[in-house]
């Protein structure tokens, strides 16, 4: 499996995960932007990164690359995430259907990977397990200043 289509299940899941929650959802045109999705949750629009946690079987750690990647057909470009650019990672666990929810402060926070422990076998908890299926970390986003925009400040009102 390549790695576009791992990071279209990852959107799917997402998506579905959201709906579910009864948020609604936007995805922008192409894969130009430091984000996958939107959700539209009580008029208030939060930007998404989206991610694809691959096990790494010596350690038995799921991971996740927290840059950017931009390639064309012969350069891969790799670099770091603006605090501007989104404002929650989805990171998921395919096999688990399970997702990490990171604001992303946090999330840029990491050096370029991000283990994910999914196992008993430390004595504490990593510093990522509080991020584990942290949804209401969105909910609670709303009416903050970090969130992105509501439709009301583009003069959006009224159509």
């Amino acid at each position: 499996m390549d790695t576009k289509l791992k990071g279209d299940i990852a959107e799917q899941a997402a998506i579905l995960h959201a709906l579910q929650r009864g948020w609604g959802v936007l995805k922008p045109i192409g894969d130009r932007l430091p984000y996958d999705l939107v959700f539209d949750i009580e008029g208030t629009f939060i930007k998404i990164q989206v991610k694809y946690a691959w096990l790494h079987e010596p350690s038995g750690n799921y991971v996740v690359d927290n840059r950017r990647t931009k390639t064309n057909r012969r350069l891969m470009l790799r670099a770091a995430y603006k605090p501007s650019d989104f404002d929650f990672a989805l990171v998921y666990i395919e096999k688990l259907d399970l997702f990490y929810i990171f604001p992303v402060d946090v999330f840029i926070s990491y050096g370029s990977e991000i283990h994910l422990v999914e196992t008993e076998k430390r004595q504490r908890q990593p510093r990522s397990a509080q991020y584990r299926q942290a949804w209401e970390l969105i909910s609670q986003a709303i009416g903050k200043e970090n969130c992105v925009f509501s439709p009301e400040q583009f003069g959006e009102t009224g159509f």
